[in-house]
């Protein structure tokens, strides 16, 4: 509950907060522009590394391995897509450290961490 409760309200009132500022420091056009730039960059980088981790898992697929790093990417990768397409100087931060590979490389391990306790727990069900 926690979680949401930070991601509903605190992040969108943040975001509203920067934007406001920026609005009111650049001007209201330069900064709608921020917003339009990052989003198309954004979708644009996030097809080209989408396509990149698809590569990737095809390739641990044919050579016998198991595809959970390349999966998790590729999941991070559309998170960072999402992140970015949303209006805000938060998010689309965000959004682009997804993109790249070595944040990637810092999240993965405690993704795989998190998953690993849920399934000893019990609390996570593949089904």
């Amino acid at each position: 509950m926690k979680w949401l409760i930070l991601l509903f309200i605190a992040v969108p009132a943040a975001e509203l907060a920067l934007l406001l500022t920026a609005g009111s420091h650049l001007g209201v056009v330069p900064t709608i522009a921020i917003i339009f730039i990052t989003g198309i960059g954004g979708a644009y980088l996030a097809k080209r590394q989408g396509f990149r981790a698809i590569t990737e898992f095809r390739q641990r697929l044919a050579m016998g391995d198991a595809p959970g790093p390349a999966i998790i990417d590729g999941l991070l990768i559309f998170l960072g897509g999402i992140l970015l397409l949303m209006p805000g100087f938060i998010t689309d931060i965000t959004g682009l450290l997804l993109l790249f590979s070595w944040p990637r490389h810092f999240i993965r391990p405690l993704i795989i961490r998190l998953i690993y306790r849920k399934m000893k727990k019990g609390t996570l069900i593949v089904r």
